[in-house]
């Protein structure tokens, strides 16, 4: 009918409606640089979340044009510039944004960037080098994904003789504990009478894993640090300093 929309037509409008003004919760807060999706999930669940003044708890929950968002009582803004930096981090910091034992947290290394930056991935407490932070929460939702197998490089600093039998176990996978890791990139930097230097490169991410690896096969981890995550490499940045990421940084890591 001439002046009308056939429903073809409108439903392909309201199509290209939904797909320009909704946007799914989660992704919604992440895009915001509150925090990544997964821990956006956490706060929806946990009922730190309101749309127009209303507590949501459904994940799957849309927002449109006009919605105002807030989480724990922040209205959100999207018009925040994105920041990616490096961190060297010192030994003694946990990987969090606060800490209810008032322990000294990364977030305290960033603490003269305006906007509020969240770290991607971990670092374990005892773990110095190289972490990520960034407020662009789709970035690290895709970082920290199991589907993306990004390669993070280690120099351990481990116990013992790490013979060719024990790289050739790592290089196979081992056995952690009810989990068996896949094959490792490794390679003895130096081997000392009592200790030795190692280079480690895996793509999962479990709790204390290289340290639990070199454990199964009979060395015990005495130093660790992060020096790689895929092609960003530490380089000579200083412990408890940051740097920004290069313009073509960023764009590799957007391509993984």
């Amino acid at each position: 009918m001439p002046g009308h929309l056939c429903i073809a037509e409108a439903a392909h409008f309201f199509y290209e409606l939904c797909y320009t003004y909704c946007m799914r919760l989660n992704k919604y807060i992440a895009s915001a640089g509150i925090c990544s999706r997964r821990k956006a999930d956490e706060l929806i669940a946990n009922g730190n979340v309101k749309i127009n003044g209303t507590v949501i708890r459904e994940m799957g929950a849309q927002v449109g044009e006009g919605d105002v968002v807030s989480v724990n009582g922040r209205i959100l803004k999207h018009d925040t510039a994105k920041v990616y930096v490096a961190v060297n981090k010192p030994l003694g910091y946990i990987t969090s944004m606060s800490d209810d034992k008032d322990r000294a947290t990364v977030a305290d290394l960033v603490a003269d960037i305006p906007e509020r930056l969240f770290p991607v991935g971990r670092l374990d407490y005892n773990t110095t080098g190289l972490l990520l932070m960034t407020n662009d929460g789709d970035l690290a939702h895709t970082l920290t994904h199991p589907g993306h197998e990004v390669n993070k490089t280690y120099i351990a600093t481990v116990s013992g003789v790490v013979s060719n039998a024990r790289l050739a176990k790592l290089r196979k996978g081992v056995d952690i504990g009810g989990f068996v890791t896949s094959p490792a990139q490794v390679r003895v930097l130096k081997q000392n009478p009592h200790s030795a230097v190692v280079e480690i490169s895996i793509h999962e991410g479990k709790n204390r894993q290289v340290r639990r690896m070199f454990a199964a096969v009979g060395n015990k981890v005495q130093s660790l640090e992060r020096v790689a995550i895929g092609d960003i490499r530490l380089g000579r940045l200083l412990q408890g300093h940051y740097r920004k990421l290069t313009r073509s940084e960023i764009d590799y890591l957007k391509s993984l």
